[in-house]
């Protein structure tokens, strides 16, 4: 819904338009420059305010001896509980070893073996150790770098507020930055916004990951699919009223030998996978939900004193453990589920299209058909480079050259819900385990949320996260059986009549309410 114009203070132009200065977005403004575009990315923060600069674990990429694309695609299939389309996965697992060789010539610099060949690491679902790392468990803040000192133009602390189209697609981007309201005009956006973390009161996610490309793409007209599935890191740093970004402790600690006990020292998951403790996450994650209600309880224990040279393998996890007080030498690491990833995004191809001309979604805002119900772990970094750069590359073979003009730039007026009321509501209601009656409350919570204009970043982010969580919790009372991340303890098992996705719109009122399934790899 919308009303008036905003006054716009200054405008611009360029050939593409990058929303987000991670993974996804740094690397296709890259593909899209050395093809003669002239780009544009906006960042709402700074050089590293990007969930990308927070990831520890590594890479997910084919290794070359022991390993095939055949293993690492049904290691895939199998955490994405049936969802997964196996041609995006192929496409994408396939691309990783070139994508990884672009990022080492960009001077990205990865851990390496005592055989001197690239060092690889084993995380929950994969059949092998094929994830390689950085700075041992600083993985994403090294690619950051090497992303950023490719010098790329970047517009920091611009907030993307609408995505402006006509009949031929888009034609231009509504920004609020310190000069007030402008206009970027340009025949491509590429949304690169990262997750909607913050949608929780506890998440791995940093304060920006707030569902802005979810709401930008929702306002354009572009579906949304799988958004029910959000995928909550069981091993996050726990802490009584802990709230905001809480440090997460990579899954590769498990990789190495450490084990989840409860408070009586028993194991978590015996008995309930074949990979125990590596077994995908939405398994742990449960596996934690129901111990903790069985002891009336708020958090395990990560067990990791067994490790030899842990601070040498886990820098950044030991200097976070020492900063709350703990040793991983000494001391049971106290850890429980948080929100981490989001499974489903902006419906695009895999090249980063949606249905949209000149609008494409790269890295976690898009939902390609890789993750499915659940992504494997470390598939996110794959994915962000390898979409990056081919959405980069489609923006300038289908775009490059066009030149439009904004006409109108209608000033959004969007539901907004209290950002802590919010939080609170989603994680009562739609955390790791989901029922009927907490689903309806929460429906009806947000769809009571008043309408009012958004003319700054702050207001954008609520609304971006009140239109999210709608979204997301009508999928959620939709899909009445669980699957992956999503689990109905009213509908506790896998129901075959859903293995399909669930994609929604916006209809002419504002409204989430146009729901169409869609079948599994339909993109």
């Amino acid at each position: 819904m919308t009303t008036g114009t905003s006054r716009v203070a200054w405008e611009d132009h360029a050939d593409l338009v990058v929303i987000g200065g991670g993974v996804a977005g740094l690397t296709a403004a890259r593909a899209a420059s050395l093809r003669g575009m002239r780009v544009l990315t906006l960042s709402k923060g700074g050089p590293t305010d990007t969930s990308t600069q927070y990831a520890q674990g590594g890479i997910a990429v084919v290794a070359p001896v022991g390993d095939t694309v055949d293993a690492h695609v049904a290691d895939t299939l199998a955490a994405g509980g049936g969802l997964c389309d196996e041609d995006a996965v192929r496409s994408i697992v396939s691309a990783g070893p070139d994508a990884v060789a672009a990022l080492g010539d960009l001077g990205a610099v990865f851990d390496i073996g005592r055989d001197g060949a690239v060092a690889r690491t084993r995380e929950g679902g994969h059949s092998i150790r094929r994830i390689i790392h950085a700075g041992g468990d600083a993985t994403g803040a090294e690619i950051q770098r090497a992303l950023n000192a490719a010098g790329l133009p970047v517009l920091f602390g611009a907030a993307a507020a609408r995505i402006l189209t006509d009949a031929r697609g888009v034609t231009g981007v509504l920004v609020f930055d310190h000069r007030g309201a402008g206009i970027v005009h340009t025949p491509a956006v590429l949304l690169a916004t990262g997750g909607l973390g913050q949608l929780y009161a506890c998440s791995t996610n940093p304060p920006g990951a707030t569902a802005d490309g979810i709401a930008l793409a929702l306002g354009a007209g572009a579906g949304i699919a799988d958004l029910e599935f959000v995928q909550f890191h069981p091993t996050v740093l726990f802490a009584a009223g802990g709230v905001g970004r809480r440090p997460l402790i990579s899954e590769a600690v498990r990789g190495e030998g450490a084990r989840l006990v409860d408070s009586r020292g028993r194991s978590i998951t015996d008995g309930l996978h074949p990979l125990g403790d590596l077994a995908p996450r939405d398994v742990v994650s449960r596996a934690i939900a129901a111990r903790l209600a069985d002891l009336g309880e708020d958090h395990v224990f990560l067990d990791a004193r067994h490790l030899d040279g842990f601070a040498d393998r886990f820098p950044t996890i030991t200097a976070m453990c020492a900063d709350a007080g703990l040793d991983p030498a000494r001391d049971r690491l106290p850890v429980a589920p948080a929100a981490h990833y989001s499974c489903g995004g902006v419906v695009t191809d895999v090249h980063g299209r949606t249905r949209i001309p000149g609008l494409y979604a790269a890295g976690e805002v898009a939902r390609t058909g890789l993750h499915g119900a659940n992504r494997l772990a470390s598939n996110s970094l794959l994915e962000g480079l390898v979409l990056g750069e081919r959405a980069g590359i489609a923006a300038a073979v289908e775009r490059g050259g066009l030149r439009v003009q904004v006409h109108d730039a209608p000033t959004p007026v969007l539901p907004r819900l209290e950002r802590n009321a919010l939080q609170q509501l989603m994680t009562q209601h739609a955390s790791v385990v989901r029922d009927a009656d907490g689903l309806a409350a929460a429906s009806v919570a947000l769809d009571s949320a008043p309408i009012s204009a958004c003319t700054d970043p702050a207001s954008l982010e609520d609304a971006a996260l009140t239109v999210t969580a709608r979204i997301l919790v009508r999928a959620a009372q939709r899909r009445t059986e669980s699957r992956g991340c999503h689990t109905r303890s009213d509908h506790p098992v896998p129901d075959r009549a859903w293995v399909h996705s669930l994609e929604q719109r916006l209809d002419s009122a504002g409204e989430p309410a146009v729901t169409i399934p869609q079948l599994t790899g339909a993109n």
